[in-house]
């Protein structure tokens, strides 16, 4: 057969190729078009292409690239025609035999809603919330607050310095220095953020962690008033039947300091309640007068009192969880069961 008649054949296939395209009436009609005419083994097409052999060589390259011209066209238009059927059906290519995904849904961290409820009580008490830098130097974090350089807290195997004087705050007790520095009583503050501690991670330490400190600074504040304003607080985050103790202790930038322990009373589900044992959940005093005269105030002028608690340890106490690690490992199905 010459070029000539195999390019007329070619032609004809196309001719004929196109009306049957157009004509198809379903997905499987086209099917059926596409294989008669591209099929690799007895499409119209590909044999043709399989019998340029028998062509003259010079005669070859004509008949070839009609060949491939016609394969085009008929390729293009079996896609276009498919295209024109599934946009006009509903056809669901998803299997509706499995089961619903629920949607991921983003919510406020148990510490950081801990961290939220805190500073509500605080700010309906008349505090104000207060911030400062994480990286700070010693004299906030230690010589401001009565802490010597030579005290076991200041350190390199507790606290993580940047340079000689720089370090990662390990308290967030110096926003209460820098607050007085910039204004004068009286004061009411609370202090919440991020804190560094050498610590090793475990069940009830972490490295870096929340900490919401608390101070209050004017004239004729007693310890009356310290007792007073933490028992109001314990009784509205834990309940009006908690009890609340103060234990002696020693902090550095206090005197006198206390530790300040509940007792929870918790009601079941059926209706019975508990009381539970003794929980400490803050370090607090009376501010030294030291600070205060750091602080450039008149220590026989101004008393004042001081406050710090973990929120993560809160968090863990109020929806007894007993590993403070996992509040941190980031698992969706522990986290979900806070969600508000």
């Amino acid at each position: 057969m010459t070029d000539k008649s195999l390019i007329a054949v070619l032609k004809k296939f196309e001719t004929e190729g196109l009306a049957a395209v157009r004509d198809a009436s379903d997905l499987g009609a086209l099917e059926r078009v596409r294989v008669e005419l591209l099929g690799r083994k007895e499409g119209s097409i590909s044999v043709v292409l399989r019998g340029l052999s028998n062509v003259p060589p010079d005669e070859r390259p004509t008949v070839g690239q009609e060949a491939n011209r016609v394969k085009e066209i008929l390729s293009r238009a079996i896609v276009e025609r498919e295209s024109s059927f599934i946009e006009g059906t509903s056809i669901s290519h998803e299997d509706l035999t499995l089961p619903s995904r629920a949607t991921w849904e983003g919510a406020i961290h148990p510490v950081t809603q801990a961290v939220d409820e805190i500073s509500k009580i605080f700010r309906d008490l008349g505090f104000t919330r207060a911030r400062g830098p994480e990286a700070d130097t010693e004299w906030y974090n230690f010589e401001a607050l009565n802490t010597p350089l030579d005290h076991p807290a200041a350190d390199e195997q507790d606290t993580l310095y940047l340079t000689d004087s720089v370090l990662l705050r390990s308290h967030t007790s110096p926003v209460q220095m820098r607050t007085m520095e910039k204004h004068d009583p009286p004061i009411r503050i609370i202090a919440p953020g991020w804190v560094y501690r050498r610590d090793t991670y475990d069940a009830t330490h972490t490295p870096a962690f929340m900490q919401v400190e608390g101070l209050v600074i004017d004239e004729g504040i007693t310890f009356v008033d310290f007792k007073a304003t933490l028992a109001e607080f314990a009784r509205r985050y834990w309940g009006p039947d908690t009890e609340v103790r103060f234990r002696p202790s020693f902090f550095p930038f206090t005197e006198p300091s206390a530790e300040v322990d509940v007792k929870r009373v918790v009601t079941r589900q059926d209706g019975t309640r508990e009381e539970m044992e003794w929980l400490e959940i803050m370090g607090a005093g009376m501010v030294d007068p030291a600070v205060i005269e750091n602080a450039g105030y008149d220590p026989e002028r101004y008393t004042g009192f001081a406050f710090g608690m973990g929120p993560g340890r809160i968090a863990m106490i109020k929806h007894g969880v007993d590993d403070l690690r996992r509040f941190f490992e980031n698992d969706v199905r522990f986290l979900g069961q806070f969600t508000s």
